[in-house]
């Protein structure tokens, strides 16, 4: 599906809404019926039409069937976070005595639920470097049912051989679900590739202007339909139709602004990379990057993140270096309008930095929206 047709039709019948350009933002909390019949029947399938906007609205169905689209998938769920999204696509496919396989060091959130949510129900997971099918294999215990990937991560950017997994864990019966926050179905298509559940953090790059907060989960008709019967109505996370509007606004110039983060960021990592303060920079596009194959082979673009290590050993540089930018802002996150950055050490304790570890060196860095001179300008003043 031409994805042109995706962010400015789909889904939109602006007939049944004044011809509108814009759909509008039904605001309603709940649906009235003129028959008994019909209110039972919504009752028995509350996925079948509208009855409360908890589950069902007219704004959120229009983001939904775009970014099922956008996926290639046969349906979608919004969530009002990434973090819930990623709940309740994990909570909806294990139970108690189930071992999960998790990519280590993944998102935080993700991380918190393996570690201390999961574990009080008997779920228990085991971490390992995705990076070849090999370990993947080696940590599937007898009672594996989940496999949660992250490809590329979102600090070494290290990727993992999704459609080598994937066959693997179908083999397996095992589903698969991937944090494609990243690259965006737009330069990684990850339901083609074979994975079960796809998850972005519409926060990120579909929203798009760093004012709303929104996580996608896609999938089959019968895996959205499992998900959205349990976990979607029982927590309350789906997302608020003005949240949704707010994404569907952000969807009209996604293609538009990947094209121009991407370009920008090959300006700024051209600057870096021979910066004599600066160590190293991982890019996944870069040619000396250990994965750039399979980079290339799986992502047809890379986005906006990359890591750099500065030339120094000393947590006082770090700290000098950041708090001396005076227009990229620290902030957590990325894919909106303005150029992050944010250092590793922020979230380790100063007596605990270790400058012989790399990672203990990181800053990572998101280029936005703006002109790249001005945003290399800025980098080559705090660098210096």
């Amino acid at each position: 599906m031409d994805i042109s047709y995706i962010v400015n039709e789909l889904a939109e019948d602006r007939e049944q809404y004044f011809n509108a350009i814009a759909p509008p933002i039904v605001q309603a909390s709940n649906f009235a019926f003129k028959t008994v019949d019909a209110l039972g029947k919504a009752f028995e399938d509350e996925m079948g039409g509208y009855l409360y906007s908890r589950g069902l609205n007219p704004t959120v169905d229009i983001l939904r069937k775009k970014l099922a689209a956008l996926d290639g998938a046969e349906d979608c769920l919004v969530f009002n976070s990434g973090a819930a999204a990623i709940f309740a696509g994990v909570l909806a496919n294990v139970k108690s005595g189930d071992h999960i396989v998790s990519v280590k060091n993944p998102y935080s959130w993700a991380q918190k639920m393996f570690d201390v949510v999961l574990p009080r129900f008997g779920v228990h997971t085991t971490y390992i470097d995705g990076s070849s099918l090999e370990n993947w294999q080696e940590a599937t215990q007898p009672n594996t049912t989940f496999y949660y990937l992250e490809s590329p991560n979102s600090w070494a950017f290290t990727l993992q051989p999704l459609a080598e997994v994937a066959a693997f864990a179908q083999s397996r019966q095992i589903i698969t679900m991937i944090d494609n926050s990243y690259a965006t179905p737009i330069y990684q298509p990850v339901i083609s590739a074979g994975i079960d559940l796809a998850m972005q953090t519409a926060t990120k790059y579909i929203g798009g202007h760093s004012d709303t907060l929104g996580g996608v989960l896609c999938g089959t008709k019968a895996m959205m339909k499992k998900i959205f019967d349990s976990e979607y109505l029982n927590i309350g996370s789906g997302i608020q139709p003005f949240n949704a509007w707010l994404l569907i606004r952000g969807l009209r110039t996604l293609p538009a602004r990947l094209d121009r983060i991407s370009h920008s960021t090959v300006e700024v990592f051209n600057f870096l990379k021979q910066h004599p303060a600066v160590e190293s920079v991982i890019f996944p596009f870069d040619e000396s990057f250990p994965q750039y194959a399979l980079a290339k082979k799986q992502m047809s673009g890379a986005c906006g993140l990359l890591t750099v290590i500065l030339k120094t050993h000393k947590r006082e540089s770090i700290v000098k270096f950041c708090e001396s930018l005076q227009h990229i802002l620290m902030a957590v996150s990325w894919g909106g309008h303005e150029s992050l950055i944010i250092p590793k050490c922020a979230g380790i304790p100063a007596a605990d930095f270790d400058p012989s570890n790399p990672e203990h060196r990181y800053v990572r860095l998101y280029i936005g929206l703006e002109e790249p001179a001005y945003i290399i300008k800025d980098l080559d003043q705090a660098l210096s």
